[in-house]
């Protein structure tokens, strides 16, 4: 794939794309210090399969996007959203997103209504809250993902490594697609100061459950009963917050995408994007 920019003011926002017109627009969107190249060609070719023309983005402070250097919101990173949209001449999209893109989907879906035609929350919240998770794991979660790694071939041992903290017990992990990736994002990785600015921004953005409540978009909401760092608890107060929202917890799931639910997944996708609410 070809790495395209995306411009928000002073930021640039790196995609990529799959597919072509006139499929129906879908961009996804990942969580705190990951690379686009979190969500695996193959998950995006099926999706593609689907009838959907997909774009993987990079977050500000992540992958090969531009470096912040200073404070900014959830709300701002919502606006980097629809900064690709506006590049690929899309009025609207499709949002799936992970963890804290979650959070940015929920946010563009509140504030900018008229650009989300479904949204898909994963493994999120509708708050930063770090009360669900258990203080032991996220001490070693955050010893292992901040820890400068040495070169690419300790930074795909790295992933590994967290993906066994925190990724699913009921479904096996791709290892080594987990270090291909993880070498490969190494020239383009997280630095500490970018992570602590996605950080300060989840937190900044408080509790939105009053805000989740005026998402008209058609919504889905997946957990993993597995997931130690936003338990089925979380996806199911974002679901409670979101008018007419479906809630799905995975057997097994953890705080990931696993191979062997991607079928449920993109099934779970398709079937919210094409609801008769949908524009």
């Amino acid at each position: 794939m070809t790495v395209q920019f995306a411009r928000n003011g002073d930021i640039e926002i790196a995609y990529e794309t799959f597919g072509a017109a006139p499929g129906r627009p879908l961009l996804l969107i990942h969580g705190a210090g990951a690379p686009m190249l979190g969500w695996p060609e193959e998950f995006c070719a099926a999706l593609v399969e689907r009838g959907f023309h997909v774009a993987r983005c990079d977050n500000r402070d992540a992958g090969r996007s531009s470096r912040a250097r200073r404070p900014y919101t959830v709300a701002d990173m919502a606006t980097d959203g629809l900064s690709v949209l506006d590049t690929l001449g899309w009025p609207a999209a499709h949002l799936v997103g992970v963890s804290l893109g979650g959070m940015i989907g929920q946010v563009m879906a509140a504030r900018h209504q008229d650009r989300v035609l479904s949204l898909t929350s994963m493994c999120s919240a509708p708050d930063a809250s770090m009360r669900r998770t258990k203080i032991g794991v996220m001490a070693r979660y955050f010893a292992l993902n901040w820890r400068k790694p040495a070169g690419p071939e300790a930074a795909g041992e790295r992933l590994v490594k967290l993906l066994r903290l925190v990724g699913s017990t009921g479904h096996p992990q791709d290892e080594d697609w987990l270090r291909r990736i993880g070498s490969e994002g190494h020239p383009h990785r997280t630095d500490f100061a970018a992570a602590r600015r996605q950080a300060a921004a989840a937190r900044a953005s408080g509790d939105r459950r009053t805000e989740l409540s005026t998402i008209t978009a058609p919504t889905l909401v997946l957990s993993g009963d597995a997931d130690p760092l936003q338990p089925p608890r979380a996806g199911k107060a974002t679901a409670d917050a979101i008018p007419g929202a479906r809630f799905v917890s995975y057997p097994g799931m953890g705080h990931d995408l696993p191979p062997a639910l991607w079928p449920a997944i993109i099934d779970d996708i398709d079937a919210i994007a094409t609801t008769p609410t949908s524009r």
